[in-house]
């Protein structure tokens, strides 16, 4: 046979009999939902300066923006108290669903509205960091996000040890019932015309992939029909990671080619003068102390925009590759504490985050697992939960809201 035919057979399988990735996008479905929690709670007292009633840009202001831009955010269905209060903690609700991985599904789905409609309502009140989970928020939607680090895998887990047992395990009635109410949920704008035929196509249509899931776990005679929709959803899962891995090589790759373009780049002197702005001087003393060194602002100038540059070709070299992720993740921790930038550096860390190798996410896990374990048995070692590759071949994904056999 063809070598090359060989090669690509070996590719359609790869992309099809698996959903890859799955401790980068759980690290990922992690990363973004802590970030946005963390940030939601920070600036809680100043929600309404922000996003609610007294925001500067006004509700009349958004609504004429949005008529242009078309941009989604339910936060403009009413100008209420009440509205915006329900609409903020829902954003903190799905925040923390997503981050433990509870019916990820519809987690996923909730965490994007909540994002898109804060967001979106005052769209000249963030930064780079925001544009980052505004797109991240999209993507997890369309990826199996909770095969690992999750309550859906346990869930999963539990179900699969209790059959292994010749245990009886009832069907799942928290997924069925979820589903319902986010249906009866989405009847109501749908009917009083508040949604756009696009946002009205997407939502119904992930609604009626899950209800398609739930008819062929319950009623399906044979394994053909969920294999065929497991081989869909793998081809959705890979195609958003694939996305997500190219929009974090085309944010570093646009930022540093547009620096590459700037005199201050040039000359080797564009990091000096942040260092000097109050607004980006959380520790002035730190900031003198790193500004009067000339040759560390330099080093750290051009090391930036080569770092930038050079990281999506460093792709196909893992070595390489690796060495500049601990470089451009310490890059973001130092803006965090320097700059004064916490969340647009965790965003980021979790968007380069999806380049971490498989093998070194694994050992995080167990590491983890048996630091809970000692702090809440006294020492005793915790159990490492078992990856996706450990599960029988037949189980399901437990990110989905309805498996039979599975107790919530």
């Amino acid at each position: 046979m063809n070598p090359l035919a060989i090669s690509l057979a070996r590719g359609i399988t790869r992309v099809t009999e698996a959903a890859l990735g799955p401790y980068q996008t759980a690290v990922i479905r992690i990363g973004f939902s802590a970030t946005w929690l963390l940030f939601l709670l920070r600036e809680f007292p100043h929600r309404q300066e922000m996003y609610g009633p007294d925001a500067p840009w006004s509700w009349d202001m958004a609504q004429q923006l949005i008529a242009t831009n078309h941009a989604f955010t339910i936060l403009m269905w009413s100008d209420s108290q009440v509205w915006f209060e329900i609409v903020y903690a829902l954003a903190i609700l799905s925040s923390v669903l997503l981050l433990l991985g509870w019916r990820t599904r519809a987690a996923s789905v909730l965490f994007m509205v909540g994002v898109l409609s804060l967001q979106n309502r005052s769209v000249f009140m963030g930064d780079g960091g925001d544009n980052v989970i505004h797109l991240m928020a999209i993507y997890l939607v369309f990826t199996r996000c909770g095969q690992v680090w999750s309550l859906d895998a346990r869930r999963a887990r539990l179900g699969w040890e209790a059959r292994a047992r010749g245990e009886r395990v009832g069907p799942d009635r928290v997924g069925p019932v979820l589903w319902g109410v986010l249906g009866l949920a989405l009847a109501a704008p749908t009917l009083a015309g508040r949604l756009s035929a696009g946002w009205l196509t997407l939502f119904w249509g992930l609604w009626a992939a899950q209800a398609l899931w739930w008819v062929v776990a319950e009623r399906a005679r044979s394994n053909e029909p969920r294999v065929l929709l497991d081989i869909v959803a793998n081809l959705v899962h890979n195609a958003a990671l694939f996305v997500i891995m190219a929009e974090a090589c085309l944010i570093y790759a646009t930022a540093g080619w547009y620096k590459i373009q700037g005199s201050r780049w040039q000359d080797g002197t564009a990091v000096y003068y942040p260092l000097h702005l109050d607004y980006f001087s959380p520790w002035p003393a730190l900031s003198d102390l790193m500004s009067s060194y000339g040759t560390m602002v330099m080093l750290v100038t051009y090391g930036t925009v080569i770092v930038q540059v050079a990281f999506p070709f460093t792709l196909f070299n893992r070595r390489v590759k690796n060495i500049l992720l601990v470089v451009m993740i310490t890059e973001h921790a130092v803006i965090a504490v320097v700059l004064g930038l916490p969340f647009f550096s965790l965003a980021m860390i979790a968007a380069d985050a999806v380049f971490l190798p498989t093998s070194f996410l694994r050992r995080l896990g167990g590491w983890v697992t048996r630091a809970r374990g000692g702090l809440f048995s006294g020492g005793g070692g915790g159990r490492t939960l078992p990856g996706p590759r450990e599960q029988p071949p037949s189980a399901p994904d437990p990110a989905e809201p309805t498996h039979v056999g599975f107790r919530a």
